[in-house]
């Protein structure tokens, strides 16, 4: 139900000013003072690329919502080369993978490691290259870290999953093994998903892009195809147990969800432990999905999408099916959605369990807070510095931090 705002918090804005931190420059944004449950205008005022109607009411362009709690943010870091994932270390340190095949250790006070190299050669063209990332739930004993990249074979590339122990001195990766294979092959240069998490189980999930192509389009609906699908494997690789095909000949054991464009989001609500993923639809039509075992989330039969052409996609182009699952939001335009996360902490507490997404041609943070498994209100973070925000994360004290493509560490905390 939408309330009827006073004129006193519709007038009301947002404070900015500016700061400087270890050299870098940083400003400060202070939420707008209103109740926390106001309801205002929608974040996005441009112009759909489509006429497509929803499926229900809310399912884009939900009313926008504005953080009360005084925040600031910072830039800790602005030396990464094309950062890509980030995993967070036991003692609050942040382990990230840089694009061209490396990774890095960055402190909470910007200190920069040198390259940690070991891994396995990557196929860093276009949307390629070193990718997601997480760490083992025993890291702090096994040191194990886990990792997506586009490698490089005859005939093309695949996006893979590769593992290994980070060295005691942290420069290297030690023994690092690929364990997955997300295939075919294909000779292209888009669409590799990229995102890898841990289950509650200790399997890990992984997404994969269709690669973009109208011939490997399709393969996103083929249950014998890896592609765009969310996989669920052991950590030695396997299929995992209790996966929704595991008894079908006719599909991949590993296959979790499919009938996905390109995933590069995933992340499990804290408190119902329901998966949610994010993923790039064409000219318009990204959608946040909520993930169920065996179902399919469409592509490319049903889009609220069009070609970058602006050709419509299919004839007639349809965005519902039976037995296709709605997105529970979509953006058009697009947000260009990245990685995301719950946010678990208390530091600002009317932040908890909204879901932030890092958003790459909108060049903002996106935060939605998600109420019975729908979108209720849309934020926007940190819009006026123009980066392209490619993953967040929550620190161990309850800060958010972000990178950029550029190669900017963001950190927001409480005023």
């Amino acid at each position: 139900m939408r309330k009827t705002i006073p004129a006193l918090l519709l007038s009301s804005v947002a404070i900015f000013g500016n700061a400087c931190s270890n050299g870098v420059s940083s400003n400060k944004s202070e939420g707008t003072v209103s109740q926390s449950d106001s309801i205002y205008p929608p974040v996005e005022k441009n112009k759909a690329n489509t006429d497509y109607k929803p499926a229900f009411e809310g399912q884009t362009r939900i009313a926008g919502i504005k953080t009360t709690t005084p925040y600031e943010h910072s830039v800790v870091t602005d030396k990464l080369k094309s950062p890509w994932g980030i995993a967070l270390m036991p003692d609050g340190r942040l382990l990230i993978t840089e694009k061209e095949g490396t990774m890095r250790i960055v402190s909470q006070d910007g200190l920069l490691s040198e390259a940690i190299t070991g891994l396995p050669k990557v196929d860093a063209q276009a949307q390629g290259g070193l990718l997601g990332i997480t760490i083992a739930p025993d890291f702090a004993t096994s040191r194990m870290v886990y990792w997506v990249f586009s490698e490089p074979v005859k005939g093309g590339n695949h996006t893979a999953v590769g593992k290994g122990r980070l060295a005691d001195d942290e420069k290297t990766i030690e023994n690092a093994s690929v364990i997955y294979q997300a295939l075919p092959t294909f000779d292209g240069k888009l669409h590799y998903g990229g995102r890898i998490i841990f289950d509650k189980e200790g399997n890990l999930l992984i997404s994969t892009g269709e690669r973009s192509e109208l011939e490997t389009r399709p393969q996103s609906q083929d249950l014998k195809s890896a592609l765009g699908k969310i996989i669920r494997i052991t950590t030695d690789g396997k299929p995992a147990a209790g996966n929704p095909f595991a008894q079908d000949a006719n599909a991949r054991p590993e296959i979790f969800s499919y009938g996905h464009r390109n995933v590069q989001g995933l992340a499990f609500h804290p408190e119902t432990g329901d998966l949610w993923e994010t993923e790039f639809g064409p000219r318009g039509g990204d959608e946040l999905n909520r993930v169920e075992a065996g179902k399919n989330y469409g592509w490319p039969i049903i889009t609220y999408g069009l070609e970058y052409s602006g050709k419509e996609i299919g004839t007639p182009p349809i965005q519902q099916k039976e037995g296709l699952e709605q997105p529970v939001y979509y953006w058009d335009p697009v947000l260009s959605p990245s990685g995301l996360m719950f946010y678990t902490g208390d530091a600002i507490p009317e932040w908890k369990n909204s879901l932030f997404i890092g958003g790459l041609s909108s060049t903002h943070i996106a935060r939605l807070v998600i109420k019975d498994n729908k979108v209720v209100g849309e934020e926007r973070l940190l819009e006026k510095e123009g980066q392209r925000f490619r993953d967040v994360a929550q620190g161990k004290n309850g800060e958010l931090f972000a990178i950029t493509d550029a190669g900017r560490l963001y950190k927001i905390v409480k005023k």
